[in-house]
């Protein structure tokens, strides 16, 4: 019997040390705010001078880190792939169907959550970064390429304790290069990112 008694009590203090854990994280974002992206989209539009310079879209996913000065203002640097997939390209006076050349997203953002003081945090965002485009000689990009860039959007996370989702929305924009393949970054493009995510609280 008093063997059964110490395993309820083990049981019972257990169940009260992950009640208490789960309370103490404060609605909202904490220090630091991990986000991991298993899916998503990133679309470019058509270069407007170029007719080498199709449309396309391509699969995303990445993670993010953010750390929080205070439950307002915080800086965020993330990382992404945007995969190639097969698809229809209006190349010129051609159609080719051909997987797009992969793409490798990173940048240093500030974030601006609203003071909701709730689970549910709208937040905008902007920064500059970076983007390489793989090699994919069938569409002219002979090797690997990296591109300055801009992102500025805003989206909505919602914390339930130590975890919470997020979907956010970025428009970015990409600077020219003169030696740029024709397929992509001989003049400004402009694209639109958009991602759900998994977010992980680790501070307060």
């Amino acid at each position: 019997m008093t063997r059964w008694i110490a395993v309820l009590l083990a049981v019972a203090a257990v169940s009260g040390a992950r009640t208490a854990f789960a309370q103490d994280a404060a609605p909202g974002p904490g220090t630091v705010v991990v986000t991991i992206v298993p899916g998503g989209l990133t679309f470019f539009t058509e270069a407007k001078d170029n007719p080498q310079g199709p449309s396309f879209g391509n699969y995303g996913l990445g993670a993010a880190v953010a750390v929080n000065f205070n439950r307002y203002i915080g800086v965020e640097g993330e990382i992404g792939g945007a995969l190639g997939v097969s698809q229809n390209l209006q190349v010129g006076t051609f159609n080719l169907d051909e997987r797009t050349p992969h793409l490798l997203n990173y940048s240093g953002n500030v974030v601006v959550s609203a003071p909701t003081g709730t689970s549910v945090v709208p937040y905008v965002a902007g920064g500059v970064g970076g983007m390489t485009l793989f090699e994919r000689r069938v569409l002219t990009v002979d090797a690997n390429e990296t591109f300055l860039t801009g992102n500025v959007g805003g989206g909505v996370s919602w914390y339930a304790g130590r975890w919470g989702l997020r979907g956010d929305y970025r428009f970015i924009a990409v600077r020219s290069r003169d030696e740029a393949p024709s397929f992509f970054g001989r003049e400004h493009r402009y694209g639109h990112r958009l991602y759900g995510g998994v977010l992980v609280k680790i501070g307060e």
